[in-house]
């Protein structure tokens, strides 16, 4: 009787340090860092076990900010933020609204390979790992290196748990005492949630002619305004499109004699997919100039 029981107890123990092992590891875990030599862009993801990872990129679309043509003011703008953040300077968080294919996501890797022997990198962070945000954060912030959180194509639709998170950073209760990251966050929707015309019917106008939205909106705007520089892009217009096909098709080797005659293809391309945008632009230039090289 006596040895059974230091038998029983020693597989109770066995088998308790077994689950411990099991549930310890489906628990969320902290981020662990990458090699920040390999790359100057890296990706953020949650694997299944709830470990965060940051991987570098290793093939980095190269983009320059001379290749940008007809978005001069919103260059202007963004390239100032940056080169401020990465002087040490105060800058600002900074949310790009407007038309797709517009450049938005473009300028910003611009922006990197400009400012990457000063010292800049980037973090692309999908608004499904926004949760882990303080632990990117934190992760990073004793690093000599300034980054950037982008978060591209950002929307967020009612009560997703990445939107309270993007909110708490943007707050500056974190953001203030990292001064080395900012966030960029590109969307097609200017205030980064789904609006409704019955949210119309909660706006009050008081007495004195003021009007005020009601909760609802507040708490939409309010996410938005949290980033300090706003950077609105429109739609081209026909020679904005043009010129920028013309750009396209001269860094792709093309003539310029070619690229005079390629200006009714282009409209075609354009007229057929519906949009006039930088990105249409750039895609009729990659098929016009690989049907020259055939």
């Amino acid at each position: 009787m006596t040895d059974t029981l230091p038998r029983e107890l020693a597989g109770f123990l066995a088998r308790a340090e077994l689950f411990m092992a099991r549930v310890e590891a489906s628990l969320p875990h902290g981020v662990e860092p990458p090699d920040w030599e390999a790359s100057i862009a890296f990706r953020y993801r949650r694997r299944r076990s709830g470990q965060g990872v940051i991987t570098p990129v290793h093939h980095v679309g190269a983009m320059s900010l001379d290749d940008l043509k007809e978005i001069d003011d919103q260059k202007e703008k963004i390239q100032r933020n940056t080169a401020q953040f990465v002087r040490g300077a105060t800058a600002n968080n900074v949310l790009l609204t407007g038309a797709r294919g517009t450049g938005k996501s473009s300028l910003i890797r611009a922006c990197l390979h400009t400012y990457a022997a000063q010292g800049l990198r980037l973090i692309e962070v999908d608004k499904a790992d926004l949760v882990d945000l303080t632990d990117i954060v934190e992760l990073v912030a004793q690093r000599p290196e300034k980054f950037i959180v982008f978060c591209d194509d950002l929307s967020f639709d009612e009560g997703e748990a990445g939107y309270k998170a993007l909110k708490s950073v943007l707050d500056g209760s974190v953001a203030a005492a990292t001064p080395n990251v900012l966030i960029y966050a590109t969307s097609n929707r200017r205030h980064l949630l789904p609006e409704y015309m019955s949210e119309n019917l909660t706006y009050k106008h008081t007495d004195d002619g003021e009007v005020h939205p009601g909760e609802g909106v507040e708490e939409k705007i309010s996410l938005s305004e949290r980033f300090g520089l706003w950077v609105s892009f429109y739609p081209f217009s026909q020679d904005e499109y043009l010129a920028i096909v013309a750009q396209w098709l001269a860094a792709l080797g093309v003539s310029q004699a070619r690229i005079a005659t390629a200006r009714a293809d282009a409209l075609l391309w354009a007229l057929e997919r519906g949009s006039r945008s930088g990105r249409v632009a750039y895609q009729f230039a990659k098929d016009f100039a690989g049907r020259e090289q055939a």
